[in-house]
């Protein structure tokens, strides 16, 4: 292994490479990562030197505070390869902001920008011959902090670790999806950490999405924890309605995520020229608009999903069918967020971000 060593970041690089045992056409996702990580540890009060390794196991103590108290945060991100061989970031500044926010609400220290940027971009430029072109290929980021300090007192911890792991992506759903309306299970509750990307958020999903999974459902929409009348998102993305010709999503609150596909879509949707109303909307209403034929799409919005059309929703002892729609909303969207991501379109709003 070669170290070199700069003023911001330590670097390890792996002596060969496992891209060539890649097969990059069937790709498993979150199964393959690159060949480096990003490693930067909190201790003695401040954030240490951050280091770029080769990937590898990592070895903690059974005490370590992440297993018994669940301190860990993350974020979603993806790099995508233009056809000149440029490699981009989508609105990387939101998911910065996003993982401090929810590592505040965790009582974890915020991580310093410049370690961040430099990180990901220092880590995607060593990695970059894993980023294939084409709208179908990207490569998802995972940035995340865990709490490492080996202590069980019921405490926030002393010391973290802050990483970034890369794996090479295809469509996260192939299909249009099924979707089961929540009507006993909650996903957060209000005060709660549901806005944050805390991992328990989703371990705590996996049980209700199995029930739904054995219905022939492939995931939940959560509704309020008070009521249960008031659809929220799903487990893996942001949902979108589309009645008539009026799109309607739910407003964020400390229940739901913010997200960045999400926000992307809202904003296309004013450049569109499409109607697009933030509000509460209850699951009556959609199941009132399936019956009476005006719920023209359901879809869901992503880092990892991109956009993903509903097919199906269930609610009770119903399941309501939703016809495929010629002038698709969700294929547009997901058209033109594509084409920005990769550089096909002009970004008006500096949504990309080169890798230097």
């Amino acid at each position: 292994m070669s170290i070199i060593t700069s003023n911001e970041i330590d670097l390890v690089k792996a002596q060969t490479s496992k891209i060539n045992a890649v097969d990059f056409d069937n790709l498993d996702f979150g199964r393959v990562f690159t060949d480096h990580m990003f490693v930067c540890d909190f201790k003695d009060g401040k954030w240490q030197k951050p280091q770029i390794l080769p990937y590898q196991a990592m070895s903690f103590e059974p005490s370590a505070r992440v297993f018994h108290y669940g301190q860990a945060v993350f974020e979603g991100m993806k790099a995508y390869k233009d056809n000149n061989g440029k490699v981009f970031l989508f609105r990387p500044d939101q998911n910065f902001e996003r993982i401090n926010k929810s590592a505040a609400r965790m009582a974890i220290p915020g991580f310093p920008k410049d370690y961040f940027f430099n990180g990901l971009e220092t880590l995607l430029n060593l990695d970059k011959d894993w980023i294939k072109s084409g709208l179908d290929n990207s490569l998802y980021l995972r940035p995340f902090v865990i709490a490492t300090e080996p202590a069980i007192s019921a405490s926030p911890a002393n010391e973290y670790r802050f990483m970034i792991i890369c794996s090479p992506a295809k469509a996260y759903y192939n299909e249009p999806v099924r979707v089961l309306f929540a009507e006993k299970f909650s996903r957060s509750a209000d005060g709660g950490v549901g806005f944050a990307k805390a991992a328990g958020n989703y371990g705590a999903q996996f049980y209700p999405t199995s029930l739904a999974q054995e219905k022939g459902f492939q995931q939940i929409i959560w509704t309020d924890a008070s009521t249960h009348d008031y659809l929220e998102e799903a487990g893996t993305m942001n949902i979108f309605f589309r009645i008539g010709n009026k799109l309607i999503t739910a407003p964020n609150n400390d229940r739901i995520l913010d997200g960045v596909t999400r926000k992307s879509v809202i904003q296309l949707a004013e450049d569109l020229g499409i109607e697009c109303e933030v509000r509460r909307i209850s699951v009556k209403e959609i199941k009132d608009s399936a019956r009476d034929g005006s719920l023209k799409e359901i879809f869901g919005a992503g880092t990892a999903a991109v956009i993903s059309p509903v097919s199906a929703f269930g609610h009770g002892d119903e399941v309501f069918e939703i016809p495929e729609n010629q002038d698709s909303y969700s294929k547009l969207f997901k058209s033109t967020l594509l084409s920005i991501q990769h550089n096909k379109i002009d970004d008006k709003h500096g949504w990309r971000h080169e890798v230097k």
